[in-house]
């Protein structure tokens, strides 16, 4: 189950017993399965970390991951730019895309 799907069955379930509120339990359980994806708390191993920190870590992962799909959305539109589009390799590009 996807972390999204997990806060979305939080959500549902807390709904359900009537409550709006999430409770910190759930929350810090969401914060350390947030924690589990991030290449850096990989590196740190199983050290205490703030939510707080968990939740910038996150977000500069993610700004990393957008800056690379760009970079790799440029880099493809200047190979498919300057490529032959009848070659095997614009073949494979093509395959990949679909």
């Amino acid at each position: 189950m996807t972390l999204l799907n997990q806060i979305q069955t939080v959500r549902s379930r807390s709904r359900q017993s009537g409550s709006s509120r999430i409770t910190d339990e759930q929350i810090s359980d969401l914060v350390s399965k947030l924690q589990d994806l991030l290449p850096e708390a990989r590196l740190r191993g199983n050290d205490r970390v703030p939510s707080s920190r968990v939740l910038q870590e996150t977000c500069s992962y993610i700004r990393s991951l957008h800056r690379e799909v760009d970079d790799l959305s440029e880099r493809l539109s200047e190979l498919l730019a300057t490529s032959d589009m009848s070659t095997a390799q614009a073949a494979v590009i093509r395959s990949l895309l679909m």
